[in-house]
């Protein structure tokens, strides 16, 4: 039997890089979490060769259990309240004139972390004034006031992933509805009043079919129609 080899482009070399080793220094220096790591996202050596990374707010467990994330869940910690200025100061230092910022699920709190995510804006407009604001949140369990409350500090990016088509949702995302997840980038687009660009996205390779995928997008599209600008991506 031969033995199976995978295309070049297809294998991901470790990085060796000065500046992928001084990001990962300044992240360890401010006691910062991010998706690259957390995640073990095959891309970190590009991300952070470039002096860049998705930071990962209130800690580094979620108190979700998606079989498809390898983020650590299980018991969580209490927040901690100068996250979001060391976030703000890493970007700062970074140069960054774009920041993407997510989070674990936070269940466990009245807010579901949504004023993690104001602190965080709140902060690198203070110190990093030219920086665009990305946030990629968790649905909030739907509430609508907790929606406000994000997008009363006017990010320039909304983002929340309905991650997977509806069949998928009990396999792969269990605690979270796709209905739920729209309904929150619906209420992100009407709040916006026409100013603020909203995002998702969608995994593909879980088994789902091409028209699923194509009424998901449809859905998921429909719950940001009002948005004279709107994206919707898969990966």
């Amino acid at each position: 039997m031969t033995e199976r080899r995978h295309p070049d482009w297809i294998k991901v070399r470790a990085p060796t890089s000065p500046e992928y080793f001084r990001t990962k220094a300044l992240l360890a220096e401010l006691r910062l979490h991010t998706v690259c790591q957390e995640a073990c996202c095959p891309n970190i050596g590009e991300c952070f060769s470039h002096r860049t990374a998705t930071f990962m707010l209130m800690g580094d467990v979620c108190t979700r259990n998606c079989p498809y994330c390898a983020v650590a869940h299980g018991k969580v910690r209490p927040l901690d309240p100068d996250e979001p200025r060391r976030i703000a100061e890493a970007v700062a230092r970074l140069g960054l004139d774009h920041v993407v910022v997510t989070s674990v699920d936070r269940d466990d709190l009245p807010d579901k972390g949504a004023g993690a995510f104001v602190g965080v804006i709140r902060q690198v407009r203070r110190q990093a004034p030219g920086c665009q604001v990305e946030v990629l949140t968790p649905d909030f369990q739907g509430q609508e006031m907790l929606v406000a409350k994000v997008i009363a500090e006017r990010p320039d990016v909304f983002n929340h992933n309905v991650e997977v088509v509806p069949r998928l949702y009990p396999v792969a995302r269990r605690g979270s509805q796709f209905e739920r997840s729209c309904r929150v980038l619906r209420l992100a687009g009407e709040m916006g009043e026409g100013e603020l660009i909203t995002k998702s996205g969608l995994m593909v390779g879980l088994g789902e079919s091409h028209e699923e995928m194509v009424a998901a997008f449809s859905t998921a599209s429909t719950g940001v129609s009002r948005m004279p600008r709107r994206r919707c991506s898969m990966w």
